[in-house]
């Protein structure tokens, strides 16, 4: 299950592979992807999971640069890797998530 990050323990990304799901609740792609999300966290215990209520954690979104969502950032070691914007695949994000791991 992916945990859920606040502005405040952001410094849980500076260490292996991470993904972060910039979502909200109102956000009907959002909540559809929601599901694959979760399924990929259980499927891949070596890929820490994440998820950014936007609302709540304005300023770390923006830090992010966080204009349409959902979007997707794979972090390595602390780094941006990958940003994806939109609802993905289950294959197509497990694949690209074991690129890094």
């Amino acid at each position: 299950m992916a945990k859920e990050l606040t502005d405040k323990d952001t410094d849980l990304l500076r260490e292996g592979v991470c993904i972060v799901d910039f979502w909200a609740p109102w956000c009907g792609p959002c909540r559809a992807f929601a599901p694959t999300f979760d399924a990929l966290a259980k499927e891949m215990p070596n890929v820490r999971f994440f998820k950014v209520n936007v609302d709540d954690n304005q300023e770390f979104a923006s830090a992010h640069n966080i204009r349409s969502i959902p979007t997707l950032k794979i972090f390595k070691d602390g780094h941006v890797v990958e940003t994806l914007v939109g609802m993905q695949h289950k294959d197509e994000l497990k694949a690209k998530l074991e690129k890094f791991s």
